[in-house]
């Protein structure tokens, strides 16, 4: 080939765009499992920075309800386009089922909005990683699930970190406010149901994630919004917005866009790396949230802190292993294999069978 024409053929390649040569590459290559961990990093950072910050406003606490109607909108928004560019036009379910999955999403996003305004955020991203505990409970209840030892201990160990996290936050806030931890569990409460509830219906009806976030978040604003109109909140929230519209419609605004980019890229390290590797993300990520939360907004701290947080991220590993305990248990015998031989590695990789407890 003529050394003209391959220069030109180099030099096309060279104009195709970079997010698209990203796109292209295989999810198997480390920059684009690197470049998802990033995403996920920034939205998810930003995301908690900006809800932070927002309620850091004077009298901001009592327009929370508006700030998840105004986060809604965004996602709705944000969805329908996505439903158009997919070019999805036929709704797989019946309208009851997401008006009962947008009332579910209106408690769980709505009361962890609004339990920001009384908690200390690490102490409600605490609570946040402890989904757990209410799904099993709603899990029994809703589906009469079964649960092996695994998740029990998980759930134990996240109950017990919990409670010494919320007290070490006790010691040191004088103006620690329970109403806030009632707040946020029915916030998880509602988190228990709506997982369930969402499984059950995409396992009935395959329906994409892009169609469920769009009319949870459509039929959600407009609980909200009504619900704000009869109890007299929505003019005095816009009048106190109005006050700071950068600092409340612009973060607002973002603080929207980064939460719906994350679900989006949560949904996709799922889809490529499995459940394992995203979790183990996502609870980087919100560790990394709370530092930051400290450094960033001069909170107290004390060591009682890292040890109950340590005891809520060992309940979270003892939950995945629950559910990928040959892939873990292989891992294991590989290293015990280098470390202490063929013959002690064989048990640990043929002992995958989990016990289920009758709860």
């Amino acid at each position: 080939m003529p050394p003209r024409e391959h220069d030109h053929l180099g030099y096309s390649t060279l104009k195709i765009p970079l997010w698209q040569q990203y796109s292209a590459l295989s999810y198997q290559h480390p920059v684009r499992f690197m470049g998802s961990c990033a995403q996920l990093f920034v939205y998810y950072v930003g995301y908690g920075y900006l809800q932070e910050l927002i309620f850091t406003l004077e009298g901001f606490n009592t327009t929370a309800w508006f700030l998840t109607c105004y986060q809604f909108l965004i996602y709705a928004l944000l969805a329908f386009l996505q439903i158009g560019y997919a070019g999805l036009n036929q709704r797989r379910t019946t309208y009851r089922s997401y008006i009962i999955l947008a009332a579910l999403t209106v408690g769980t996003m709505g009361l962890s909005n609004y339990s920001v305004g009384y908690l200390n955020y690490p102490t409600q991203v605490m609570f946040k990683c402890c989904k757990l505990i209410p799904v099993l409970i709603g899990g029994i209840i809703i589906q009469k699930k079964t649960f092996n030892r695994y998740d029990v201990a998980a759930a134990i160990c996240m109950s017990t970190g919990l409670i010494f996290f919320t007290l070490a936050d006790s010691k040191v806030r004088p103006n620690f406010n329970t109403y806030g931890v009632f707040i946020v569990c029915m916030a998880l409460v509602a988190d228990a149901v709506i997982g369930n509830y969402q499984e059950k219906i995409m396992k009935l009806h395959h329906i994409p994630n892009v169609e469920m976030v769009f009319y949870s978040f459509m039929f959600g604003f407009l609980m909200i919004l009504f619900g704000i109109l009869i109890t007299n909140n929505l003019f005095s929230s816009i009048i106190i917005w109005n006050q700071h519209p950068l600092r409340t419609y612009g973060y607002g605004f973002l603080f929207s866009v980064f939460g719906y980019l994350g679900i989006d890229i949560v949904l996709t390290l799922i889809k490529e790396y499995g459940a394992l590797i995203c979790v183990t993300v996502t609870t980087c990520r919100k560790a990394i949230t709370i530092v930051l939360s400290f450094i960033l907004f001069s909170k107290p701290f004390i060591f009682d802190y890292v040890w109950s947080g340590l005891i809520v991220v060992f309940g979270i590993y003892l939950n995945i292993y629950s559910r990928n305990q040959a892939a873990f248990n292989d891992k294991i015998a590989y290293f015990v294999k280098i470390f202490f031989g063929s013959h002690l590695a064989s048990k640990i990789s043929t002992s995958t069978t989990p016990r289920i407890l009758p709860i």
